[in-house]
């Protein structure tokens, strides 16, 4: 049997403050899938993704990433295995040339000549970028931006792509070509978002987190479609938008 990319087990935490934003949040995410994490602001998604790789420790339950519980003696291997894709690629995009961005992590991790070009030709290749290698990221659009930021992330061969809200600030064609990219992906996507018909296009299964717990699992369209569910945590569809009116 697959070992799942990602199991959460009994997840609780509280910050400093004393505010308690995880209350024992369980899930497993099998290798290969593309799932959506939904929720209304405050219901401690940013919170869970950042134990996903060790920024936060859990004060009760267990992550574990392909097999390996995240912890001090797994770490480097841990954020080699997730990477995380910020909403504002401008927070991720920090050197001269796009070439030089995706090569950052690779170099700092010890690759070096016809290697490190190797992973990162493929890396820029994945994401549709490949002719703008030598470009400054400032000179690209934001959706380009976008693109080349999962594309330094790629460049890591990670087991887990974690996009932070992927659609916001994109045009029509920027979501498109997005998601054209990460259809095309042989990696587990957790796309954390507020774009619904986003996570209808692209993620088959969706898990909702309100209160800090796992408030609904299951296919994306019959979590979208259930009203009753989607009015309790306050998630709501655009205007006009019917789930099954997208193939």
């Amino acid at each position: 049997m697959n070992t799942p990319s990602l199991e959460v087990s009994g997840l609780a935490y509280a910050y400093p403050d004393g505010h308690q934003a995880l209350f024992g949040v369980d899930l497993t995410i099998g290798r290969g899938e593309r799932v959506a994490l939904l929720g209304p602001n405050g219901a401690g998604k940013t919170t869970l993704v950042l134990h996903l790789n060790g920024i936060l420790t859990a004060g009760a339950g267990t992550v574990t990433v392909a097999g390996l519980p995240v912890g001090r003696k797994h770490m480097a291997e841990i954020r080699r295995k997730v990477g995380i894709v910020f909403q504002d690629p401008d927070d991720q995009l920090f050197m001269p040339t796009v070439r030089e961005d995706v090569a950052f992590g690779p170099a700092a991790a010890g690759l070096r000549g016809a290697e490190l070009d190797a992973v990162v030709e493929r890396a820029l290749e994945k994401v549709g970028m490949t002719g703008y290698a030598d470009r400054p990221p400032h000179h690209l659009s934001f959706g380009q931006r976008r693109r080349v930021a999962v594309a330094t992330v790629l460049a890591g061969e990670p087991e887990i792509l974690v996009l932070d809200e992927p659609s916001s600030n994109l045009d029509p064609a920027s979501r498109r070509e997005l998601a054209d990219v990460l259809r095309s992906l042989d990696v587990t996507v957790l796309m954390v978002t507020h774009d619904l018909p986003y996570a209808l296009e692209l993620c088959p299964r969706s898990l909702v987190l309100s209160e800090g717990v796992i408030a609904a699992d299951g296919p994306t369209r019959e979590i979208l479609g259930d009203e009753e569910l989607m009015n309790r945590h306050r998630l709501e569809l655009p205007f006009g938008f019917v789930p099954g009116s997208v193939a």
